[in-house]
């Protein structure tokens, strides 16, 4: 038989740690118990496990009980991190990020949930490989381990071994794929039709709401994207933003990547869409009344970057998330 550690990381837990936990110890429970009902030998031994004994209440609310301390386990098939705080390193984070090092190198795959990816992370392991972790988390993580290939767009990642997935309940996803990966497909259907979790999700892009990197510190590249947020319904020329603010293009560029983490034209095109979903999230507009409200003309090009952005064409999008799209008159 196997063995799953599901990780507790104390000193970064919240609500959402609790939830992950909670939800990954049912769903792979039932998961379990199903494959037995159809004849097979357990597969998987799931412990929960953490660096001390002491029990620590979640907002007063919560405080679970270990299986086991990450010291008393030589060695895991597979490592879960859950939902956790991005923080500093102390001397108990440490010993975690050393023991998943270790367990790692001895064979042990690896699958962080949402922002359990800074953990992940902080080991070095990442390095050079995908990975994605909440679409809101994607500017501080760029920032703090540049080295590491972030798709935030991704909602599960898969890379010889390493799993990673995106936002908040979004775990319930990745807990169904690694039943697939780990039992198999029917065991995977059989869980998502329990738990009514939509399977093969594989992106977050709709649900992302962008709001832009402005603790950069670069006040030229801040009154640009000020610029271009106030003047959504124009067609914004890079030329001629560089030349409004008396600097090269080349440079212009440089800059402005290195503050936001998106060139200029891409920043202005999430800045359009960003507007327009919540026009037609709320509005009764048609499409085209919004694409000439934030400044395309082109029907096809506004389509084109809207499912580049978001994963779905406007009508898809408005259909999605506008209740009075489905009103009938």
């Amino acid at each position: 038989m196997k063995h799953i550690t599901l990780l507790y990381p104390e000193g970064h837990c919240n609500l959402g740690t609790v939830a992950c936990i909670i939800g990954t110890v049912e769903i792979l429970t039932r998961a379990s118990a199903y494959w037995t009902e159809q004849g097979n030998k357990p597969k998987y031994e799931l412990v929960v496990a953490g660096i001390r004994p002491k029990k620590d209440y979640i907002h007063n609310l919560v405080a679970l009980k270990l299986d086991a301390l990450i010291s008393d386990i030589a060695k895991t098939d597979l490592i879960i991190i859950p939902s956790a705080i991005p923080g500093d390193e102390t001397s108990e984070s440490r010993l975690m990020f050393d023991w998943i090092r270790q367990q790692y190198n001895r064979g042990a795959e690896i699958a962080s949930m949402c922002s359990g990816a800074f953990i992940l992370a902080s080991t070095g392991i990442m390095d050079g490989r995908s990975c994605s972790t909440h679409w809101s988390y994607a500017n501080a993580f760029k920032a703090n381990y540049p080295k590491v290939n972030l798709h935030s767009d991704q909602l599960i990642t898969d890379e010889k071994g390493i799993y990673t997935n995106g936002g908040a309940y979004s775990f319930l996803n990745l807990v169904i794929y690694l039943i697939e990966k780990y039992y198999d497909r029917q065991t995977a259907i059989y869980c998502s039709k329990v738990f009514q979790i939509e399977l093969d999700r594989s992106s977050q892009s709709a649900f992302v709401i962008f709001t832009g990197q402005k603790h950069h510190g670069d006040m030229m590249v801040q009154k640009a994207q000020t610029y271009i947020e106030n003047n959504i319904n124009e067609k914004i020329s890079v030329e001629a933003l560089s030349s409004k603010f008396a600097i090269g293009r080349r440079n212009f560029d440089r800059r402005f990547i290195k503050a936001t983490g998106n060139t200029p034209l891409e920043y202005a095109q999430r800045v359009k869409i960003e507007s327009a979903k919540k026009a037609l999230e709320s509005t009764r507009k048609t499409i085209n009344e919004v694409m000439f409200e934030v400044g395309y003309s082109d029907v096809k090009a506004f389509r084109e970057v809207f499912r580049k952005i978001t994963g779905l064409s406007p009508l898809e999008y408005k259909n999605k998330y506008n209740k009075e799209s489905f009103i009938q008159y």
